[in-house]
């Protein structure tokens, strides 16, 4: 899987939000210069991510952007998902979608397989727990071997 440098600013901009003590709003520029995360960019992806009900804009002196919903309540998939579609697609379509004949039928199943180990991940996995700098044990379990850390 490669991880869009869309997926990762959106959730280090959560993660910015989740953390904040108060709760309030934090302006576009603030997270991206926090984040070191272009303006542009950040701004179209906070449009994906409000559309997605993740947060929501507040206009004011005191606005900007917060969570839409508890950030217990976001998990990373569903920000993969608002800001760049299916967590696993072939050439542009679901794997359930695409169809191979018979002798490279197999092979829907392996996608399948790669997209159900990424929902245990990333489905598991809550913007709150990032905030908290936190991972569920059955993720954490998932780095302590040494040989996941190494490039194949």
């Amino acid at each position: 899987m490669r991880v869009s440098a869309k997926s990762d600013y959106a959730l280090r901009a959560l993660i910015e939000m989740a953390s904040r003590q108060d709760g309030r709003a934090v302006s576009a520029e603030e997270l991206g210069r926090r984040q070191d995360i272009p303006h542009g960019f950040l701004q179209a992806i906070l449009a994906d991510l409000r559309r997605a009900g993740i947060v929501m804009s507040q206009r004011g002196q005191s606005g900007g952007w917060r969570m839409g919903r508890p950030a217990t309540d976001v998990s990373v998939a569903d920000v993969i998902r608002a800001v760049d579609g299916p967590l696993v697609s072939v050439y542009g379509l679901r794997p359930e979608a695409v169809s191979y004949n018979e002798t490279a039928d197999v092979l829907q199943h392996v996608w399948i397989a790669a997209r159900r180990s990424l929902r245990d991940v990333f489905e598991s996995v809550s913007i709150q727990e990032l905030a908290d700098g936190r991972l569920p044990d059955a993720v954490t379990s998932r780095t302590a071997d040494e040989d996941a850390w190494q490039p194949h």
